[in-house]
C-alpha cells in the first residue's frame, strides 16, 4: 500500500518564524514529529512518502501515487487541514486523521474516513488490525496513556533535513500542573511519562549519523516534570553524549520552578540546553490564582527569569491578558514586566479556552463561549466573552504589542538580556546558515529597514561590551524582524 503522510501548512504566526527562516534559507522551523513517529509504527511492507506542505506543495503526482493519506495537525493548522482532506477525497484516497486538532474536534471533519485519536501507540494498532481484516471503524480513541518505552524511533529518513531550521524529539508527555486554560493535561494527563535515556540517545545518534548538527527541540510540555530522573539519568547521559560532538544545542519548555534548582540548571547547560520557554502568563497574583497557576504565585518572577538567564539559558516567555481579574492597568504592567525581565521573545496573547480544558467547561457553563479557538496565540482573537469590555481588551492588547516589538524597546530588551546572559561553554560549529543570516541581516535590517539605526547600535554595543554574544544579538535582531512582520499583519 502507498501511504502519503501529509502535514498541513502553518499560517504566518509568531512561532512559524516564517520571516526569520528567510535569513537562513530554510523552509520550516520544525519537522512533523508526530507523523514521523506514526510512520515508524506502520507495516514494513507499506511504501511511505512524507509531504510536509510547509516545505513543499502537495502535487497531483503525489495523490495519483497514493492509496491512502494519513493527516496529522494542530488546531492552528485547521484551515490547511480542511483543504488537504478535501483534495485527498477528490482524488479518491482513503483519509486517516489524528493528532491534537482531530482529537479535539473530529466531528467537524466529515470528509475523513477514519480517526485515530489520542495517543497513536494505543489507537493505531487496532486500526491497522481492523484495516487488514477489511473492517475498519471510523473512530479509534482511548482514555489510557501510552508507555513511552514502546515508542519507536522516528523515521528521519523521510525528511529532507536541509529544509528545516531545527529538529525535534520527545522525552516526556504529561505535566504535573493543571493550569485551567491549558489542554496538555486533558490530552496527555498529569502523570509525567518518560522515555529511557538509551531511547533519547538512540534518537540523537540517528540524527547525528544523518549529518544533523543544528539545534534540537525537546518538545515536552514540561521538560522538568521528573527532576530526579533528569538529574540522575538523562542529563548525565546527554553530557556524556556531547563530549565528542559539535553542534546540536538543545531547547525546551519548562515551568518557572526551574529557577529554584541551580544544580539542575547547571546540568542542563552542561548537557547543551541554551533556551527554555516558560509560561509566565501574568504578574498579577489574583489572575494567577484564577487560572490555577499556583507554581507562578508568591514569587519574584523577574528575579527568577534573571537567575535562569545568568545560568546560561535564554528564557522565552508566554503572557496572557483577558483574565476575569484583569484591570486596565494590566497592559502597562505586562509591558513593564517584559522590559524589565529582558525576555526578548515574549509571546503575548488574549486568553482563549481550548476544548477539553477546565476554562472551556467554566465558560460554557456561564454562557461565555462565543467562537472556536484559533490555536494562534498572537492573532488578537479570543473565543470567550471577557469581563473587561472587548474594545478595552483589544486596545490594551494592541498597545502591548505595539510597544514591546517597536524597534527601540525591543532592542533595549536585547541589551537587558545580554547583560545578564552567561554564554554557555559548549562546542559549536560555524555553519553556512550562520554566515547567510549575518549577510542577509546586514542587508535587510542594517540597510533597508526602519530599524537600521537600532540594529547597528546593538551590534556596536555588543562588540564592545560582550563580543561573545554577537551571534545571539544577530539572531535576536532577526527574530524581531519576524515578530514585527507578524504584528503588522495580524494585530490591527
Amino acid at each position: 500500500m502507498n501511504i502519503l503522510l501529509i502535514y498541513p501548512e502553518f499560517p504566518d504566526t509568531f512561532w512559524s518564524f516564517k520571516h526569520a527562516l528567510e535569513f537562513v534559507g530554510k523552509r520550516s522551523a520544525l519537522p512533523p514529529l508526530g507523523l514521523l513517529t506514526v510512520a515508524a509504527m506502520l507495516p514494513a511492507d507499506w511504501s511511505l512518502r512524507l509531504v510536509d506542505t510547509n516545505v513543499r506543495g502537495l502535487t497531483g503526482r503525489d495523490l495519483a501515487w497514493a492509496d491512502c493519506a494519513f493527516v496529522s495537525a494542530m488546531v492552528v493548522q485547521r484551515e490547511s487541514a480542511r483543504r488537504i482532506v478535501t483534495r485527498c477525497k477528490a482524488a479518491g484516497l482513503r483519509v486517516v486523521a489524528g493528532g491534537p486538532l482531530f482529537t479535539s474536534e473530529h466531528e467537524k471533519f466529515e470528509g475523513v474516513d477514519h480517526f485515530v485519536l489520542n495517543e497513536a501507540e494505543l489507537t493505531l494498532p487496532p486500526f491497522l488490525e481492523d484495516l487488514a481484516q477489511g473492517r475498519p471503524k471510523r473512530i479509534y480513541s482511548g482514555t489510557e496513556f501510552a508507555d513511552l518505552h514502546q515508542t519507536p524511533l522516528p523515521r528521519w529518513d523521510l525528511l529532507d533535513l536541509k529544509r528545516y531550521a531545527s529538529m525535534s524529539i520527545q522525552f516526556s508527555r504529561g505535566c504535573p500542573f493543571n493550569c485551567d486554560f491549558c489542554n496538555v493535561t486533558a490530552l496527555l494527563g498529569h502523570r509525567v511519562r518518560i522515555k529511557t535515556a538509551p531511547q533519547i540517545i538512540a534518537e540523537l545518534d540517528s540524527l547525528y549519523a544523518r549529518g544533523w548538527r543544528g539545534d534540537v527541540f525537546f518538545v515536552d510540555d514540561n521538560f522538568i516534570g521528573n527532576k530526579q530522573f533528569l538529574k540522575t539519568t538523562l542529563l548525565p547521559a546527554l553530557i556524556a553524549w556531547r563530549r565528542d560532538k559539535t553542534g546540536n544545542l538543545f531547547f525546551t519548555e519548562a515551568s518557572i520552578n526551574l529557577a529554584d534548582d541551580q544544580p539542575l540548571m547547571d546540568m542542563m547547560v552542561a548537557a547543551g540546553f541554551n533556551q527554555v520557554f516558560i509560561g509566565i502568563e501574568t504578574p498579577d497574583e489574583k489572575c494567577l490564582a484564577e487560572c490555577s497557576k499556583g507554581q507562578n504565585g508568591n514569587r519574584d518572577l523577574v528575579e527568577d527569569v534573571k537567575r535562569i538567564q545568568r545560568s546560561g539559558i535564554q528564557v522565552q516567555g508566554g503572557f496572557i491578558v483577558g483574565f476575569d481579574h484583569d484591570r486596565p492597568s494590566i497592559f502597562q504592567r505586562q509591558i513593564d514586566f517584559i522590559q524589565k525581565s529582558g525576555i526578548v521573545t515574549a509571546m503575548v496573547g488574549l486568553l482563549q479556552a481550548p476544548a477539553g480544558t477546565r476554562l472551556y467547561a467554566r465558560m460554557e457553563k456561564e454562557g461565555r463561549l462565543c467562537a472556536e479557538t484559533s490555536g494562534d496565540n498572537v492573532d488578537g482573537t479570543t473565543n470567550i466573552v471577557p469581563t473587561m469590555s472587548l474594545e478595552t481588551l483589544r486596545e490594551g492588547y494592541r498597545r502591548i504589542l505595539d510597544h514591546i516589538y517597536s524597534p527601540a524597546p525591543y532592542y533595549q530588551r536585547i541589551r537587558t538580556f545580554l547583560r545578564e546572559y552567561k554564554t554557555p561553554h559548549v562546542r559549536t560549529r560555524l555553519r553556512f546558515s550562520h554566515m547567510l543570516a549575518l549577510v542577509r541581516s546586514v542587508y535587510r535590517i542594517g540597510f533597508l529597514s526602519r530599524e537600521r539605526f537600532h540594529y547597528w547600535k546593538l551590534l556596536i554595543w555588543t562588540q564592545f561590551r560582550c563580543p561573545r554574544h554577537l551571534p545571539d544579538a544577530i539572531i535576536l535582531a532577526i527574530y524581531g524582524y519576524h515578530f514585527r512582520k507578524v504584528c503588522e499583519r495580524h494585530v490591527v
